[in-house]
């Protein structure tokens, strides 16, 4: 059998993954061994991470609408009913914002459903 010289190859790879892992603390970011698993782990959070902040922007943004309804005397419940049934085809994104930075136009959509 002949000998497979890899020297190179591996070489890179083992950069790749350190070069991944700086900034990581102690040997997690000297050793290849560690930071590799190390790096996984990262890449695997960073995975869920991205998850969970779609999850936390819409809780956030259906809070922010649900407390500027209730000052109108509404539920959150209640008004996307109502936006449903009146066919306002608006998203919970720009509600929220509307809520915020126009609040002129978010009132006149909650007299519209009202």
């Amino acid at each position: 059998m002949t000998k497979v010289k890899r020297g190179n190859v591996a070489k890179v790879r083992r950069k790749k993954i350190l070069s991944f892992a700086k900034g990581f603390k102690g040997a997690h970011s000297r050793l290849f061994r560690t930071a590799n698993g190390q790096v996984m782990k990262a890449l695997v959070y960073s995975y869920v991470g991205r998850k969970n902040s779609k999850r936390n922007f819409r809780k956030l943004w259906i809070s922010r609408v649900n407390a500027a309804v209730q000052s109108k005397g509404l539920t959150y419940s209640r008004f996307r009913n109502s936006l449903k049934r009146t066919s306002i085809n608006l998203n919970v994104k720009v509600l929220s914002q509307l809520s915020i930075l126009d609040k002129e136009t978010f009132d006149a959509i909650v007299y519209e459903i009202k």
